[in-house]
């Protein structure tokens, strides 16, 4: 059976979304601003949550259908088949309702009619007049979008950037989700170099590695979906999750470095690592960006340099981004790929980037500036 699929992604990482969803062999249904939709079958569920890097949350969708009063809000959401997803016991609620250009727009009053319509369709079906929900959790999520509500049950839970990795986080982490769709858009493999020399926590090396060893992202975690015994049979988890132990690599040889110059982050970086399984394939060295080299060339840079968010660590900015931009200058061949929001990047750093992008990492606009190194010769005999 077909089954719909809606899936939020950071704004402006939509196309790499969209590549990883056709990568596991997915129909697309549609592409919009913050979000992903596509066509699979109940192993897709489990595979989506399992392997998508870019993601943050799967949503089954449920119902669409256009409401500019509260009162066709209730009467639409009453006419979805609650009961087909929602068992008697099941706990269910609006766990999020946005809405953008549209006549309802209070959150709180969309949750409360929405979860009472689900209540009185409920009620009609089981014939019951009260339900205990006690067993599994439907949590529901809902877009109004210019008058049209997109309707989807969550079976994420918590956030897909949640690897299970990361307990503890240097200064300004970025998101996993975020780092890895970062990685993505450039067209570093694994049999390339790649360095971090602001590596915080790790995240960027750490995503890397996990590609490079074609680790499931979600392997370490658990699923909203996986008690959704009257939806999701046991067998089919079991299946997706050995598909994920097949693939894994453990032995291959990669170029990966982080360094930063807090001995202290270096040691929580190690520890995610650790925690990851990719310890083996990543290099740690507290080192500050001044320092930074390497012999060989077309190495890769994917970095989350400062921002200074507080205004004693902006004084330290040009100084920062200038060692950086003097170091880069002297790895031959090598591109660089930074995310900031500080907005004298470039003049610092000492060269205007070939490409931009502009990314919010949570609330703070960024930018991604790609400063392009050539490509290496062919190999004789071999695919580039």
């Amino acid at each position: 059976m077909q089954i719909e699929y809606v899936v939020p992604c950071h704004f402006g990482l939509e196309a790499v979304l969209k590549r990883e969803i056709q990568d596991l062999g997915y129909d697309i249904a549609q592409v919009e601003d913050g979000r992903v939709s596509f066509y699979g079958d109940e192993l897709a569920l489990c595979r989506a949550n399992l392997f998508l890097r870019s993601a943050e949350r799967v949503l089954l969708k449920v119902g669409e259908f256009e409401a500019r009063t509260f009162e066709e809000l209730f009467q639409r959401t009453k006419q979805i088949s609650w009961e087909r997803y929602i068992p008697k016991n099941g706990k269910f609620w609006v766990t999020k309702a946005a809405s953008v250009k549209s006549k309802l727009f209070s959150p709180s009053d969309i949750q409360s009619i929405m979860k009472k319509a689900m209540v009185e369709r409920m009620k009609e079906h089981y014939h019951q007049k009260w339900f205990p929900e006690e067993g599994a959790e439907y949590p529901v999520r809902v877009f109004i979008k210019k008058d049209v509500v997109t309707v989807g049950i969550d079976t994420t839970g918590e956030s897909l950037h949640k690897r299970g990795y990361r307990p503890q986080s240097g200064k300004a982490p970025i998101s996993e989700t975020l780092a890895a769709a970062l990685v993505l858009l450039t067209p570093w493999r694994r049999d390339r170099i790649l360095v971090d020399p602001f590596c915080g926590s790790g995240t960027f090396v750490i995503e890397a590695a996990m590609m490079a060893a074609d680790m499931a992202p979600g392997m370490n975690r658990e699923f909203t979906a996986e008690n959704w015994d009257n939806l999701i049979p046991r067998k089919t988890w079991y299946e997706a999750v050995t598909e994920a132990q097949d693939r894994i690599r453990n032995n291959i040889t990669t170029d990966i470095q982080g360094y930063d110059i807090d001995e202290n982050v270096i040691r929580i970086a190690r520890k995610n690592a650790v925690q990851a399984g990719v310890d083996h394939l990543i290099h740690f060295q507290r080192r500050p960006v001044k320092e930074l080299r390497h012999p060989r060339p077309y190495g890769f840079i994917i970095t989350n340099p400062p921002y200074g968010e507080r205004l004693e660590e902006k004084e330290a900015l040009p100084e920062i981004y200038r060692d950086f931009g003097d170091s880069f200058r002297g790895l031959k061949d090598w591109s660089a790929y930074m995310i900031t929001s500080y907005e004298d990047a470039e003049k610092w750093f000492g060269r205007k980037a070939d490409k931009n992008r502009k990314i919010y990492n949570g609330m703070i606009k960024t930018y991604f500036y790609q400063f392009m190194g050539p490509k290496p010769p062919r190999k004789k005999g071999k695919d580039e």
